[in-house]
C-alpha cells in the first residue's frame, strides 16, 4: 500500500506537500474519466497527497475505487486521504480520513483508526478552525478561499483574509480550498497555507493531467 504519515494530534506530526490534489468522482465521471488513468497520472508527476472524494457512490463502488488508487500508488509514498469514511478507509488500507462539519467527529474518527492515523478537517470561518484545533485534527482545511463551481452547496468564500486569520488561529498544517488555480496559488501560500487543494483546475482542455500536476508543483516549491 501507498505509505502514511503518522499522525497523533500533534502539531509537530505532520508536514504536508504543497499540492493536495482531490479526485472528485462525480467530476470525474462529468468528464468521462476513468479512476485509475487519473491516479496514474497524478503518480506519474510526482503528486505525494491525495483525498479522494466520492459524495454519490454507495460503499462498494467507493471501496473499490480506494483500492484502485491504492494499487495504483502501491510502493510510492504518498499520503492516501479518503473524505467522510474510517471505516471504508480501513476497509480499503487506507489510514487517513477527511471531514467535513457534517460529518464524523476528528475525534470519533481517530478511535477508528489505527494508531497513528491521520484525520484532517474542513473548516469555514474562525470559530470552526478554532473547533479543529481543540479537537486536534492533524491538519485544517480552510475554505472556500475562491468562488468555486465544484460544490453546490459551498460555503461563503473566506478570501485571502480567510486563510491569514486561519493561520494564526492554528499551527497546524493548513490546507487552502476553493477556486485555486495555477494564477493564485502562490498567493494562498503566502497568505499562510501549507497546502492548497485543487480539483478542476487540474483539468485543462489540450493538456494532461500529469502536466498540470506537474507545472503546479513546480510553481508551489
Amino acid at each position: 500500500m501507498a505509505k502514511a504519515a503518522k499522525g497523533t494530534g500533534s502539531t509537530r506530526s505532520l508536514k504536508l506537500p504543497r499540492l493536495y490534489p482531490i479526485m472528485d468522482a462525480g467530476t470525474l465521471t462529468g468528464r468521462g474519466l476513468e479512476v485509475s488513468h487519473f491516479a496514474e497520472e497524478l503518480r506519474d508527476a510526482g503528486v505525494r497527497l491525495l483525498q479522494y472524494r466520492d459524495k454519490a457512490g454507495g460503499p462498494a463502488h467507493i471501496l473499490r475505487n480506494a483500492r484502485i488508487i491504492a494499487d495504483v500508488f502501491l510502493g510510492v509514498d504518498c499520503l492516501l486521504v479518503l473524505n467522510d469514511d474510517p471505516v471504508l478507509a480501513m476497509l480499503a488500507d487506507w489510514n487517513a480520513v477527511h471531514v467535513g462539519q457534517g460529518d464524523t467527529s476528528v475525534e470519533k474518527v481517530r478511535e477508528q483508526l489505527v494508531q497513528g492515523g491521520i484525520v484532517g478537517c474542513s473548516t469555514h470561518n474562525d470559530e470552526q478552525v478554532s473547533a479543529a484545533e481543540a479537537a486536534c485534527a492533524d491538519y485544517i482545511a480552510i475554505g472556500p478561499v475562491f468562488a468555486t463551481g465544484t460544490k453546490a452547496d459551498a460555503e461563503p468564500v473566506v478570501g485571502l483574509e480567510g486563510v491569514r486569520r486561519a493561520r494564526a488561529l492554528t499551527k497546524r498544517p493548513l490546507v487552502a480550498i476553493g477556486g485555486i488555480t495555477m494564477q493564485n496559488a502562490p498567493s494562498v501560500i503566502e497568505a499562510g497555507a501549507d497546502s492548497v487543494a485543487v480539483i478542476s483546475a487540474l483539468l485543462v482542455d489540450g493538456r494532461t493531467v500529469e502536466e498540470v500536476a506537474r507545472d503546479f508543483l513546480k510553481i508551489l516549491r
